[in-house]
């Protein structure tokens, strides 16, 4: 079975800065993706950005330039580092994680976390 735990979200004015941290723990052999959605307010869940244990990227196009996802393969860690935040990106952030495990492959969510931007 494999966890993640989020951390990093919360009220920020227009134009400022978050970062969010997500890590995963449990019977994980070997990561694959580890990437960021969110849903926002009237909305279904987007991607927001992932990223592949090679370091190659996928981002939404709303948050190119904007925002940066990046990990750390031994701590199984992966995060979002969020600039020129806008109140559109107002939503709760999800975690996403697949990979190979004990005794099957897995894809799991994080619990999510609220991020509001004030206008």
């Amino acid at each position: 079975q494999v966890q993640l735990v989020e951390s990093g979200g919360g009220l920020v004015q227009a134009g400022g800065s978050l970062r969010l941290s997500c890590v995963a723990s449990g019977s994980i052999a070997y990561m694959n993706t580890m990437g960021w959605y969110r849903r926002t307010p009237g909305n279904q869940r987007e991607l927001v950005a992932i990223m592949g244990t090679g370091g190659s990227t996928d981002y939404a196009d709303s948050v190119l330039g904007r925002f940066t996802i990046s990990r750390d393969n031994r701590k199984n860690t992966v995060y979002l580092q969020m600039n020129s935040l806008r109140p559109e990106d107002t939503g709760v952030y999800y975690c996403n994680a697949r990979g190979r495990g004990f005794p099957a492959n897995f894809e799991e969510w994080g619990q999510g976390t609220l991020v509001t931007v004030s206008s």
